[in-house]
């Protein structure tokens, strides 16, 4: 029988993903995936019945993975979550850092860690994830080889934390969002929400210019708009957003009719509560 309460994500134990799935959900099972499709079948499969999967990171950007991935997907966003990314310099135990030559991690880690790879003089080595590299140091069993991953994955792995924290920017946080098979009923004006959604507009002049004009009469705020090819295609672009609010609320009802006039699709992938995390980072009013 099927774990009620089960979540999937991509990476391996002690991965950061790994961490916000306890975080977040201390009384589920978190299950790892090889990628991000598997983690999104075991949803789809039953085998889980949510996945936590990274949207974007304050350094490196987008996880230009999944913004392919949703389009097609109909799973729905269901919350979101946001961790402060801190990665540890581990290797085998015993082993100094004058021996160290070569750092494996994923390839969003080696970009928000290039000063201690650059001083310690490293050649860095992509690795499928953050844990995965931990486990591949261990398994290796060579002296020269050192990991970035999260504190956890050297607990998972029995590897000793040469250097703390070493992520080149204070900053550095990831923010995951939650799919679920089926939206959950969030009522408007309770709180601050989230929509997500995807559209293609129809091919005439200055379509897309006239489907986000709504938002701006409306006074919704847009907080984020991606777009990318469909099929390989120049001329197909798909754009997936997210705005303030919901879309019960009547300006962005406004603003969404507008966008489905001069779109060819639009699908809301999800409406969910705003995570307070989005008022601490705010910059203060000047």
């Amino acid at each position: 029988m099927t774990d009620p309460k089960t979540i999937s994500y991509q990476g391996e134990p002690g991965a950061n993903s790994h961490i916000i799935c306890e975080e977040a959900y201390p009384d589920w099972t978190a299950l790892p995936c090889p990628t991000f499709e598997d983690a999104f079948a075991a949803v789809t499969e039953g085998r889980a019945q949510a996945a936590m999967i990274p949207i974007e990171n304050s350094i490196a950007g987008r996880v230009a993975d999944i913004h392919h991935l949703i389009p097609t997907s109909a799973l729905h966003i269901v919350a979101e979550h946001f961790l402060p990314i801190h990665f540890q310099l581990m290797v085998l135990p015993g082993t100094r850092i004058e021996d160290l030559r070569s750092v494996h991690t994923h390839v969003h880690a080696l970009g928000q860690c290039r000063r201690i790879i650059r001083r310690l003089g490293l050649k860095a080595v992509v690795a499928g994830d953050t844990a995965g590299a931990a486990r591949e140091v261990m398994e290796a069993g060579d002296p020269s080889r050192a990991a970035l991953a999260p504190a956890l994955a050297a607990e998972v792995y029995g590897l000793d934390i040469l250097a703390r924290d070493v992520e080149d920017e204070a900053h550095n946080t990831t923010r995951f969002v939650v799919f679920r098979p089926e939206a959950l009923p969030v009522a408007a004006g309770d709180r601050p929400m989230v929509t997500s959604f995807v559209f293609r507009v129809r091919n005439i002049p200055a379509a897309l210019y006239k489907a986000l004009g709504g938002f701006a009469t409306n006074g919704v705020n847009m907080s984020k708009l991606e777009s990318y090819m469909v099929d390989g295609e120049f001329t197909a672009t798909q754009f997936y957003a997210e705005v303030d609010g919901h879309p019960e609320e009547p300006g962005l009802a406004r603003a969404l009719a507008e966008l489905a006039y001069f779109s060819r699709e639009l699908r809301i992938v999800g409406t969910y509560p705003a995570h307070p995390f989005r008022d601490a980072a705010r910059p203060a009013a000047e």
